[in-house]
C-alpha cells in the first residue's frame, strides 16, 4: 500500500483575460504568458514527479478560448505526462457548448462534468480523485448533502473543487469548515479565491486554494503560482512555487522636503522592475507639482507598464499663522516650545505627527499636512 501521493495543485490560469486596462500590444503579450504558464505547470509536474495535476477551475476566462489557446491546452496537458483532473469552475463552467466539451483531450485528462460529486478510482496510487464541475455561472453548495462513501481499502481521498470556503452561503459552491472536516477527503484542492491560502486544516481534513497563477489586475499584487502537495493518511505538506511572468505592484512614493520625482520612484522600485506593473502614488508637499507626463516617459523603459497618479499637495509653511490671536496661533505657539525643548529625535517625531493631525482637525482636513 502506497503511503503517499504528490500532486500539482493549480487552479484560476484565467487564460485569454482582456487586460482591459493595458495597450492592446501589451495585453496580448500577457495572454500568451498565461498560455505560458501552462508548459511550466507541465515541466513542473514532470521535475516533481507528480503523482496527480489537480487543476481546481477557472483555467480559462469564459467558456472560449482562442485558437492558440486551445492548441497550447491540449499539447500541455499531454506533455503532463501523469493522470490531470480538471474541475471546470464559474468563468470556464462546464456545458456542451463549452471548450471541455468540444476539445479533443488527451486520454490522461478526466473533466468533471458534473454538478454532482463523482469519484475516480486509482488503485494503482492506493487512491480516489472526487470531484465536480460547475455546469453554470453559479453552483450549489455540493458538500452540504456529501456524504462520503466507505473507503474498506483505506485509500488516499482527494477532492478537487472549485468553490468558496466561509459560512456555507453564497452562490459559488459556499462550503463551511465542518463539512469539509467531515467530508472524507485527506486533502480539498480547491480553486475561485486569487489570493493563496497556505495549507489549512479542518477536523482531519487538509485544504488550501493556490490563488491565480498570474496577476491580471492591481488586487493581485505579489508572487502567483501553484502548490507542490504530499498527501499521506496521517496530513500533508504543501510548498507553494511561484511560476508567474510578472507580477503587480502599488507603491506611494513621498516626494516632501523638496525631492526629485524621479530619483523618488525610481530608489522605491524594486529589482527586475522592467518586467512588472505598476501603480505608483506621488505623494506629499511639494513647492511645484511634479510633471507627470515626463516622469511617465522617463519611466517607460524602466517597467512593463504604469498607471501613475499625483497625489501631492502645495507645500505649506505649517508656522505661518503662529503669531495670530486665535485658538490656532496659541495651538501653534505651544507645540512650538515643546519642540524646541524636545529631549530626542523619537519625541520629536511624536510632537510633530500631533501637530500636523491637531492643524488637520481644525482645518477639517481629512488627512494631516505632509
Amino acid at each position: 500500500m502506497r503511503d503517499r501521493i504528490r500532486v500539482l495543485h493549480a487552479a484560476d490560469l484565467h487564460m485569454d483575460s482582456p487586460f482591459e486596462a493595458l495597450s492592446g500590444e501589451k495585453a496580448a503579450i500577457r495572454r500568451s504568458e498565461q498560455r505560458a504558464l501552462l508548459g511550466k505547470i507541465a515541466e513542473l509536474a514532470r521535475e516533481r514527479e507528480v503523482d496527480l495535476v489537480l487543476l481546481a477551475g477557472d483555467l480559462l476566462d469564459s467558456g472560449s478560448a482562442y485558437r492558440e489557446t486551445a492548441i497550447t491546452l491540449r499539447q500541455a496537458l499531454a506533455e503532463m505526462e501523469t493522470k490531470v483532473f480538471i474541475a471546470p469552475g464559474n468563468h470556464d463552467f462546464f456545458s456542451p457548448r463549452s471548450v471541455w466539451a468540444s476539445l479533443e483531450l488527451p486520454e490522461n485528462v478526466h473533466v468533471f462534468r458534473s454538478n454532482e460529486i463523482e469519484c475516480v478510482s486509482l488503485p494503482e496510487l492506493d487512491a480516489e480523485v472526487f470531484g465536480a464541475a460547475f455546469t453554470e455561472e453559479s453552483c450549489p453548495a455540493l458538500l452540504r448533502d456529501f456524504t462520503p462513501p466507505e473507503n474498506p481499502e483505506d485509500r488516499l481521498r482527494v477532492l478537487c473543487l472549485h468553490g468558496e470556503v466561509g459560512s456555507g452561503e453564497g452562490k459559488y459552491n459556499p462550503m463551511t469548515e465542518a463539512q469539509l472536516a467531515s467530508c472524507g477527503m485527506h486533502y480539498v484542492a480547491l480553486g475561485h479565491i486569487h489570493a493563496c491560502s497556505g495549507l489549512r486544516r479542518a477536523g482531519d481534513t487538509c485544504y488550501a486554494w493556490p490563488g491565480c497563477a498570474e496577476g491580471r489586475g492591481f488586487d493581485e499584487c505579489g508572487e502567483k503560482g501553484v502548490y507542490i502537495t504530499e498527501i499521506t493518511r496521517s496530513g500533508c505538506s504543501a510548498e507553494f512555487v511561484p511560476i508567474a511572468a510578472r507580477q503587480y505592484h502599488r507603491l506611494e512614493v513621498d516626494l516632501s522636503g523638496g525631492k526629485d520625482a524621479l530619483e523618488a520612484v525610481v530608489d522605491a522600485l524594486p529589482e527586475c522592475a522592467e518586467r512588472d506593473i505598476f501603480r505608483i502614488a506621488l505623494r506629499g508637499e511639494t513647492a511645484t507639482a511634479p510633471k507627470t507626463e515626463q516622469l511617465r516617459a522617463a519611466l517607460s523603459e524602466r517597467v512593463f507598464a504604469l498607471r501613475l497618479r499625483d497625489e501631492t499637495r502645495p507645500e505649506t509653511d505649517i508656522w505661518a499663522r503662529a503669531e495670530e490671536d486665535s485658538l490656532r496661533g496659541e495651538f501653534l505657539r505651544r507645540m512650538r516650545e515643546k519642540l524646541n525643548s524636545a529631549s530626542d529625535e523619537t519625541a520629536r517625531e511624536r510632537l510633530l505627527m500631533a501637530l500636523r493631525f491637531g492643524l488637520a482637525a481644525m482645518e477639517n482636513a481629512e488627512e494631516p499636512r505632509g
